[in-house]
């Protein structure tokens, strides 16, 4: 019954192309947590009335962050064609992905952690400075656990932007289920391969925001 109704669907390849799809999204969800945050610190700390006050360092990151976040992900992966073929060697395949996955989530998730941050009592992070206590102490022992729901939920809703740019990533040859919808399902007109696709895409989806709000609910103490 099931091939017959999806009589043009490899499932070894598509499965294959799942796994791809999986595999850029955990990398690059890293990378931009990691980025995302720290970048988002040095936003926060370096804003006016905080510990790392610096109006140039500011306003050069924030440049950044707005200029990245802004561009359109199609565009910015064209952009970065000569970046990526020096550090990867090719614009094929899933790792041909990543650099554009990571520069075009982090500066995004940048801001959500900036704003998590904001959102921290201003009391609490004064009662630590008045107690003698370091930046790096006031970071990880103040801001981080502070803010942690945030930069869960906001890590949640960037990982589920970054299955959107997988797909659109495989429109050009970087793999993963993207590519298999446009090549297979697209371009050979098989509709039974492009639903599959789409599909998994929205299990994937639905799994990361249920882990997502499931380790917000657990964290959040409020």
């Amino acid at each position: 019954m099931l091939e017959n109704m999806f009589a043009n669907v490899n499932w070894e390849r598509m499965w294959e192309a799942t796994i791809e799809t999986l595999y850029m999204t955990a990398i690059s969800v890293l990378a931009t947590f990691i980025l995302g945050v720290i970048l988002g610190l040095l936003l926060f700390l370096t804003s006016k009335g905080n510990l790392w006050e610096n109006k140039a360092i500011n306003t050069v990151i924030s440049a950044f962050v707005n200029i990245f976040r802004s561009i359109p992900f199609i565009i910015l992966i064209v952009l970065l064609i000569p970046f990526t073929k020096l550090i990867v060697g090719t614009m094929i395949g899933e790792n041909a992905a990543l650099p554009a996955l990571i520069i075009g989530a982090a500066p995004f998730y940048a801001r959500m952690v900036e704003i998590g941050l904001r959102e921290i009592d201003k009391g609490v992070i004064e009662a630590a400075k008045s107690m003698g206590a370091k930046t790096s102490t006031i970071i990880w022992k103040v801001l981080l656990p502070e803010s942690m729901p945030a930069l869960v939920s906001g890590i949640t809703v960037t990982a589920i932007a970054l299955v959107s740019y997988t797909a659109m990533a495989g429109v050009i040859g970087a793999g993963g289920l993207g590519n298999l919808a446009y090549l297979e399902g697209f371009q050979r007109n098989r509709f039974d391969v492009t639903v599959i696709a789409t599909v998994i895409i929205l299990i994937i989806v639905f799994i990361i925001q249920f882990i997502g709000d499931y380790f917000t609910s657990k964290i959040d103490k409020r």
